[in-house]
């Protein structure tokens, strides 16, 4: 059963609070960072519970559910982040239905999504997938990174804004730091090498983002955190 809207309400004040002590800790402002809300699984009336809480960041991981909530999220005014894998026969519905692409993983997904986009009119924010640690399903290799980023980069319909990650999962959160810092090296080394800024760092997630914030995240996807248990 689905929360109801003051237990997700109070469950965003309470995230919040870890945000700005994590934050805090880190000498950094809490508005440097971005909560985005994992809705993938929830139902429509859970995604408008967080709206009215104040969350204007929402990710979900298969188009197919987005396009279903769509009708009944359609007046609020929200930004749409895709955080899974994409296929390329899902490639203009995806454009179609979200404002940022968080997962690119390939040459060639950007030069479809740029195709498409082209098409569409629009422009889209990108972030790159980064693979880390065997057990991750997808994402860029390292050694693959900056071919792909440059590949981006020259598309124009394209707006590259930075990294996105998914470390292994473990019960002992610790364990996640190092992936959170190589990713930020990462994001350090592949913005030299294109020669322009990539201020998005996307990592951390309900049960790591507050090392995730030590380490430098721009962005923290939380959905359990919000919403409770998965469906």
């Amino acid at each position: 059963m689905a929360l109801d809207a003051d237990a997700i309400a109070g469950n965003i004040a309470r995230v919040r609070e870890r945000i700005a002590r994590s934050a805090e800790t880190s000498h950094r402002s809490p508005d440097e960072i971005t909560l985005i809300a994992v809705s993938k699984t929830f139902p429509a009336e859970c995604v408008r519970a967080a709206h009215a809480a104040g969350l204007r960041h929402f990710g979900e991981n298969r188009v197919q559910e987005r396009e279903a909530k769509s009708p009944q999220v359609a007046d609020l005014r929200a930004t749409w982040h895709f955080i899974g894998h994409l296929q390329s026969n899902k490639v203009r519905r995806a454009v179609e239905l979200f404002d940022r692409i968080d997962s690119v993983d390939s040459i060639a997904l950007a030069r479809k999504l740029n195709e498409v986009a082209a098409g569409q009119n629009k422009r889209i924010g990108v972030l790159i997938e980064v693979h880390m640690g065997e057990t991750t399903k997808s994402g860029v290799a390292e050694s693959d990174l900056h071919a792909l980023a440059e590949a981006a980069t020259s598309l124009p319909q394209l707006d590259l804004l930075g990294l996105m990650t998914v470390p292994p999962y473990s019960d002992d959160p610790e364990t996640a730091r190092p992936y959170f810092q190589k990713l930020r090296t990462l994001r350090d080394e592949t913005s030299s090498r294109i020669g322009r800024p990539l201020p998005v760092l996307s990592m951390g997630m309900s049960h790591d983002f507050e090392l995730a914030i030590q380490e430098g995240a721009t962005e923290v996807r939380i959905g359990t955190g919000i919403f409770g248990g998965r469906f």
